[in-house]
């Protein structure tokens, strides 16, 4: 197992004068601080933006100059070809032999696709949900006119395979779920669910929300019969907000054929009409359709230009540093918010009782300028999260936790000795190399 993969460090500031064949743009991060913290980190260091939310997450430096040199039209044989060659290449990194779609919207949008696309007015569906983005597939099937049966895990926990099995029936037209809960930091066993699903319902198509999961999730998509597989540009693929992805099985395309919800923008028939020409049915997100092809290489290049091995390195990646982050956080007296069942993609972090992890979050960013995530909804303030999945490396890693023991020991006011954290997670580290 290749565990983690490499990240060029350059002994200087990357480069930010993009040469371009009409004009030259340069591009600098200015980073708001408050003149107290000011004052007191400046005489000792600069600061240096690190991204660690679960989506946006820190951008391919490839995927910026392939974007930066995008200026190609749309309805070319240019654009038809990259086109083809990323769609191509999404099926490889989907690890799928169905056809996979690309999208000019959020991952939400594919979300509202799968519904729209693969319902009628009135039909039943199950929705598993076990967080904030559980609950966006309730609204979603809702919307279109669907009747929703739900079952919800507490938040921090993943479903229980029997109560599964209990609620699912064969009069549900589909399963909507997440492969990962991103707003808890869990992991749901897909593979168990679409068993489950051919035993008990087996006309039943299953939607997963892979989103955060594709990228940090071995997924055997064809051998467990997943019907919609959804992805987005802001997660493992290292590039920004504005694509959507999602694998379409031969029965989800049976069953459009049949479905009567309204659809126009996110008729995916007319999109695989289309792509079978390298187009799309409306005008793409150009430069972001390059910047995913230069993604793609780059991972297919941490294996020796094999897409497949490159997958999964990648994910091997994100569930060493994963394990290395819990390693560490709780080596520091943090309790995980979800121990049964984490996920890859990242890590939520619960906070002593009486305490707000705001102030978590606004330290890290004062102090070193990296950005983590809160809770969501009704669990900001309980809980921070930090992601792994996509540009990050071990070294990150080591740089979180390192903040970390400040946070803990300066703001927090825990009895840290000054390396606990990072010895953690090396020993994380060590292991996995060692077996790789």
């Amino acid at each position: 197992m290749r565990a983690l993969l490499p990240k060029l460090r350059l002994p200087f500031d990357f480069p930010t004068t993009i040469g371009h064949k009409n004009h030259k743009s340069v591009y600098y991060v200015i980073v708001s601080v408050s003149p107290q913290i000011q004052s007191k980190t400046r005489k000792i260091m600069i600061r240096k933006t690190r991204l660690f939310t679960p989506g946006p997450t820190p951008l391919l430096p490839a995927a910026q100059f392939a974007m930066a040199a995008a200026d190609m039209h749309h309805r070319t044989a240019e654009f038809r070809a990259l086109f083809q060659k990323v769609l191509a290449q999404l099926k490889v990194f989907v690890g799928t032999k169905n056809d996979v779609l690309l999208l000019a919207c959020s991952g939400t949008g594919a979300m509202e696709a799968s519904v729209s696309n693969l319902t009628s007015p009135g039909d039943k569906v199950l929705v598993l949900t076990a967080g904030k983005f559980g609950e966006r597939w309730t609204g979603l099937a809702k919307a279109f006119g669907c009747e929703p049966d739900v079952l919800a895990a507490p938040y921090g926990q993943t479903f229980d395979l029997a109560a599964v099995r209990a609620v699912l029936k064969p009069e549900h037209k589909v399963i909507y779920t997440q492969a990962t809960e991103t707003s808890t930091a869990v992991r749901h066993d897909i593979e168990a669910i679409a068993k489950l699903r051919d035993q008990v319902a087996p006309n039943t198509l299953l939607v997963v929300d892979g989103i955060t999961g594709l990228g940090t999730t071995h997924f055997d998509v064809d051998g467990w019969g997943i019907d919609a597989l959804i992805g987005g540009s802001q997660k493992a693929v290292m590039i920004p907000p504005g694509l959507a992805y999602l694998s379409v099985s031969d029965r989800a395309w049976a069953a459009m054929e049949t479905t009567k919800n309204p659809r126009y923008y996110f008729d995916l028939r007319k999109e695989r009409k289309n792509a079978v020409k390298g187009e799309s049915a409306y005008t793409p997100a150009v430069a972001l359709v390059a910047a995913l092809g230069a993604a793609l290489d780059y991972i297919a290049g941490q294996a020796g230009g094999d897409l497949e091995k490159g997958r999964i390195a990648l994910i091997d990646n994100a569930q060493v540093n994963a394990a290395a982050t819990r390693a560490g956080l709780v080596a520091l007296g943090f309790t995980l918010f979800a121990p049964s069942s984490p996920a890859a993609a990242a890590t939520a972090v619960a906070v002593p009782e009486g305490m707000d992890s705001g102030v978590v979050v606004k330290a890290l960013k004062a102090k070193f300028a990296l950005v983590a995530a809160n809770g969501q909804g009704e669990m900001q303030g309980k809980l921070f999260r930090v992601a792994h999945l996509g540009f990050f490396d071990y070294l990150d890693t080591v740089a979180l936790l390192g903040a970390m023991e400040h946070i803990a020991k300066d703001n927090l006011g825990l009895p840290v000795k000054f390396g606990q954290a990072v010895a953690a997670a090396q020993e994380v580290y060590a292991k996995a190399a060692s077996s790789s």
